[in-house]
């Protein structure tokens, strides 16, 4: 079994370089949010969903050099939310066009939350694929996004995100 291996681990000096927030926009919409790093040195990505014009979900993606990651079995997350549920998505690839992804649930309090690797599904689009589950070999990208199809500000601070 490997030892655990952070991805990333936000502090008041964190490089935020390779983290893009990706809105609707790409496809017509409105939604904003920003990826930025609080006083506290945790990151914060807030903003706005939007329906209109087709619209409804922002992300935020973390590109990396291709991490081999057999060995490991969860991604670990440490998060304080508002209460809303949010995607969270890995690529084998940033080649990709879709995503292996879980849903969780924020409570509005910090909170360390365990997704298994095996349980990550592929989507394209908002459908699920018929490929197998995530096969845990190989990881270049790290996402989160919202898109509850409704009309909703949010606020989700990430403190670290580790493989074990």
């Amino acid at each position: 079994m490997a030892k655990p291996f952070t991805l990333f681990d936000f502090s008041e000096e964190s490089d935020l370089q390779n983290w893009t927030v990706v809105n609707d926009g790409v496809m017509g919409g409105l939604s904003k949010g920003n990826f930025t790093l609080n006083k506290e040195g945790h990151a914060l990505f807030k903003g706005n969903i939007s329906l209109e014009n087709y619209g409804g979900f922002s992300s935020v993606q973390y590109k990396f050099e291709s991490k081999l990651v057999k060995g490991f079995n969860k991604l670990i997350l440490r998060l304080k939310g508002d209460g809303k549920q949010y995607q969270v998505r890995v690529k084998t690839s940033n080649s990709d066009d879709y995503s292996y992804i879980a849903y969780i649930t924020t409570n509005g309090k910090w909170q360390t939350l365990e997704i298994p690797l095996r349980e990550m599904v592929p989507w394209f689009r908002g459908n699920k694929l018929n490929i197998p589950n995530y096969p845990g070999e190989y990881m270049e990208q790290f996402a989160i996004l919202i898109g509850n199809k409704k009309k909703e500000n949010f606020e989700l601070y990430m403190d670290k995100i580790v493989l074990e």
